[in-house]
């Protein structure tokens, strides 16, 4: 596995407001659709004893439909707006593990409230891998196409520079189990925290 730390990230925030993401005790996940953000996430809130929260439960919780069927409706901008009031005020908790939707870093409002309200973490998978986890689920409008593993592609390319620009810390996923991955990135987020105000670049490895 691949871990890497982008401290610039943290030193182009002022300083109270980096106090400000590590006080607040929480971890927003960030990546793809089928980065494993929902089962990775579900694991560390158990282990760290956080509250898990998913952003697109959050948002069928509040409508009463599911997240294709406001696709459906209101298209892909109704949604979207539904998901930052939905983030907007998720950020404002304290000590949770949030599994955001894939398009969320779309939004620059979006980014810079993770960014500053919690340690943002990229689950990084590549093409094949997300494919292979993706295929054959139904429920996942946008790749509801002629064409579904180009619209993944393409997907990824749109937002992957986007999940780097918001991620404290890239977590690159591969075939290890999600308990050996849970663990590594406990590790990671207490050396990253660790690191915080030392004024040292972290190494990549």
């Amino acid at each position: 596995m691949r871990t890497e730390y982008f401290r610039y990230n943290l030193t182009m925030l002022p300083i109270d407001t980096t106090q400000a993401k590590n006080s607040s005790g929480n971890i927003f996940l960030v990546g793809m659709m089928g980065a494993g953000k929902t089962t990775v996430g579900k694991l560390l809130a158990q282990q760290l004893g956080k509250m898990f929260v998913d952003s697109d439960e959050e948002i069928q919780q509040r409508t009463g439909v599911t997240i294709a069927h406001i696709f459906d409706i209101e298209g892909e901008a109704g949604f979207r707006q539904r998901e930052t009031n939905a983030i907007q005020d998720l950020v404002k908790l304290n000590n949770i593990v949030l599994a955001t939707g894939g398009g969320v870093v779309l939004n620059e409002q979006n980014r810079d409230a993770l960014r500053r309200n919690g340690m943002v973490v990229y689950l990084k998978s590549t093409v094949h891998d997300l494919w292979q986890r993706t295929s054959h689920d139904r429920s996942r409008p946008l790749l509801q196409t002629a064409d579904p593993r180009g619209k993944l592609r393409e997907l990824y390319e749109q937002r992957d520079p986007l999940y780097m620009q918001v991620a404290d810390l890239v977590m690159t996923t591969g075939k290890q189990s999600v308990h050996s991955l849970v663990q590594q990135l406990r590790q990671e987020l207490k050396r990253l925290a660790d690191k915080t105000f030392d004024g040292q670049m972290p190494c990549k490895h």
